[in-house]
């Protein structure tokens, strides 16, 4: 673990590049700094939690719950550039349209949308939006669905092989970084302190999401050998849905 100073350097490097938020002057960017950054995944989905939640919190003084839950999923989605919205679409492209191997990392690479990105992210939104006025605390749900939905891509980060068609991206510099155990401890201090602050019961949520990423790196690892960029993005985006969905159960809102 390098010192303090070393590591807010490492941290203005992950927020500048997951959000639209800028970072001081002083601060030093480099592909070392970049490739260490993901450690602070989690600490910026607990950021965009925040201001998502604040915003919705805010709405809900001036507007009804349906057009609050639409500022507050516009506001995660500006903050955050699309970039995870664009990884769930490019990997359903991708494993969608794709029969082996080569065929879906040409297709993730493609910038074009196709008919299974659009039908995602569609659907993606639309689960979120009836989700959220359906949970009970809907401002801590929002805040801890930002928050721990990054911590589990890293653990396929942890696991996986990195794969991709180029040797000189900057998503790659991002994400073939193995991930060390110091690195996921860091990682999930935000996501333990969303659990604390929450009841007891809300634990439960880490089974239906361990299960899910277990079976996405099988998934990608049996069809691409293991992770894009892109498949971590779907990683989040499904994990944020399954937060939103488990509490949607019967008895978190009767």
């Amino acid at each position: 673990m390098k010192s303090y100073p070393h590591q807010l350097h490492v941290f203005f490097n992950a927020l500048t590049y997951y959000t639209r938020f800028s970072a001081p002057s002083w601060v030093e960017y480099s592909k070392e700094n970049q490739a260490e950054s993901t450690r602070y995944l989690p600490w910026i989905g607990l950021l965009i939690g925040f201001y998502t939640a604040l915003i919705y919190w805010l709405g809900t003084f001036i507007f009804p719950d349906t057009i609050a839950v639409i500022l507050s999923i516009a506001t995660s989605i500006w903050m955050s550039g699309a970039l995870h919205e664009d990884g769930l679409s490019d990997c359903f492209d991708g494993f969608g349209g794709g029969w082996e191997k080569q065929r879906i990392l040409n297709i993730m690479k493609d910038s074009r949308l196709g008919s299974y990105g659009v039908l995602a992210i569609i659907l993606a939104l639309m689960l979120k939006y009836n989700a959220l006025l359906t949970v009970q605390e809907t401002v801590l749900i929002i805040i801890s669905a930002h928050c721990l939905s990054r911590f589990f891509p890293l653990l396929i980060i942890h696991k996986e092989n990195y794969v991709g068609l180029t040797e000189q991206n900057k998503a790659k510099v991002m994400t073939t970084h193995r991930i060390t155990k110091t690195d996921l401890i860091i990682a999930f201090i935000p996501a333990l302190l969303c659990l604390v602050f929450s009841p007891l019961v809300y634990i439960s949520v880490l089974v239906p999401l361990l299960g899910l990423t277990f079976w996405l790196a099988s998934y990608f690892r049996s069809w691409i050998d293991g992770y894009t960029g892109d498949c971590l993005g779907c990683c989040q985006q499904l994990s944020e849905l399954t937060i939103y969905i488990w509490f949607c159960l019967p008895w978190f809102i009767g």
